[in-house]
């Protein structure tokens, strides 16, 4: 279930970026009613994505998570599985339009330069969906004890709780945030502006709609290991998620702070930003990857799962730890080609290698050789260090040095 929510997640994330590009370098220009349009196209490709996910969700739910079940000699009970996620997957419809809107406000206000409220509100948030899981899952302080469903109900009310902390604040603070003023007096936008920020986001769309597919696939190929796979894997995406967030930043730091250089006309800056900004998130990744070899047979040990699942877990996590310096540097390179609006060239970037190499060499080694799901795991990793060349050389030739909006 977590694997189909990301895709939905990496479909915002692309369909919002094209206008976030604008946004940035709007914000550089200060140009307020071009950061409206930015939002109020936010809004609707926002609304479109979601009800389009809903809708393939509803109709084949059952289809979409029978492709992780998979037979193996270490057991698991695949109905029950199956009957817990499509559970799940109910409950957590009513997430989805929370969702949307606060990527929309959170994006915007940091393409805007307001970093720290969206920080806030996304970690009260975890730690709100920490102590209903507690409370939901296991029944504590007077709670119904629901289990699986109990985890659900617990991520709705943190993205409830997560969407009413951005927008209230935006809204209380228009006087800084000018452009948030009589945003929804009308939500029309100039039909020139719309074919603008279409013809730049709609190839952000296809590559994180494939990349985010193609990622689906490849922890299908994982999952060929059978439950205990899923299981390992899971768990150190979820530990792998929080190490990575500080390189994640980084590259978040460059589609703001760069956008906003390249809309202001300073290349030279610019250019000079992102090097610092690439050299400092590959030395943060190198910092991870110790911690996270270092402690990577901790974690396992907080979940309720059998021990082979826990071994698969602490390997994936090792695994995870000695690529995290490529995944810092092909990060930062991915939106510092983006945020000069060169969004064709990020489309071959990234999601082309990924449906072109890793998909595939996922599919042989899974279907054809007898390799353990952490060999294979490693080997399609070590594939993109291809893409780290090609990246190199294309933030090296400036390719990306590009003021879209004056």
């Amino acid at each position: 279930m977590n694997q189909i929510m990301f895709i939905f997640f990496l479909c915002l994330f692309g369909g919002h970026s094209g206008a976030g590009i604008f946004t940035a370098q709007y914000y550089g220009y200060k140009d307020d009613k071009g950061i409206q349009y930015t939002f109020r196209y936010k809004l609707w490709i926002g609304l479109i994505i979601t009800a389009t996910a809903i809708a393939v969700m509803h109709f084949f739910g059952s289809d979409l998570i029978g492709l992780y079940l998979n037979e193996s000699s270490s057991g698991g009970d695949l109905d029950a599985t199956l009957r817990y996620g499509l559970g799940y997957m109910r409950i957590i419809f009513f997430s989805m339009p929370l969702v949307f809107i606060s990527l929309t406000y959170s994006s915007t206000l940091r393409e805007c330069g307001e970093t720290v409220v969206p920080m806030r509100a996304g970690i009260i948030a975890v730690f709100v969906n920490l102590a209903f899981n507690y409370l939901l899952i296991y029944g504590k302080l007077g709670f119904p004890k629901m289990g699986v469903y109990g985890a659900a109900v617990a991520t709705d009310i943190s993205r409830l709780v997560e969407c009413v902390i951005i927008v209230v604040w935006l809204h209380t603070h228009a006087h800084v945030h000018t452009y948030i003023r009589g945003v929804y007096r009308s939500m029309l936008i100039p039909f020139s502006v719309v074919k603008k920020f279409f013809v730049t986001g709609a190839p952000l769309l296809i590559n994180e709609t494939l990349w985010a597919t193609g990622i689906f696939l490849l922890n299908q190929a994982y999952s060929m290991r059978g439950l205990n796979a899923v299981a390992g894997q899971n768990i150190a995406n979820t530990i792998n998620n929080v190490f990575n967030i500080a390189f994640i930043a980084m590259g978040d730091a460059v589609a703001i702070i760069v956008g906003q250089l390249l809309g202001a006309g300073k290349m030279k800056e610019a250019k000079d930003t992102d090097n610092k900004i690439i050299a400092s998130s590959v030395m943060i990744g190198c910092v991870i990857m110790v911690a996270m070899i270092l402690t990577a047979p901790l974690f396992p040990r907080l979940y309720n799962t059998n021990a082979e699942a826990k071994h698969l877990a602490t390997l994936f996590l090792i695994v995870y730890g000695i690529v995290t310096p490529k995944e810092a540097f092909l990060h930062a390179s991915y939106f510092t080609i983006r945020s000069g609006g060169k969004t064709v060239v990020t489309f071959l970037f990234d999601s082309v290698f990924m449906c072109l190499v890793s998909v595939p060499l996922a599919f042989v080694l899974s279907r054809y050789t007898d390799l353990h799901v952490i060999a294979i795991f490693a080997v399609v990793h070590a594939a993109d260090l291809i893409k780290c060349v090609i990246g190199y050389i294309l933030v090296k030739k400036n390719v990306w040095m590009k003021n879209i909006v004056a």
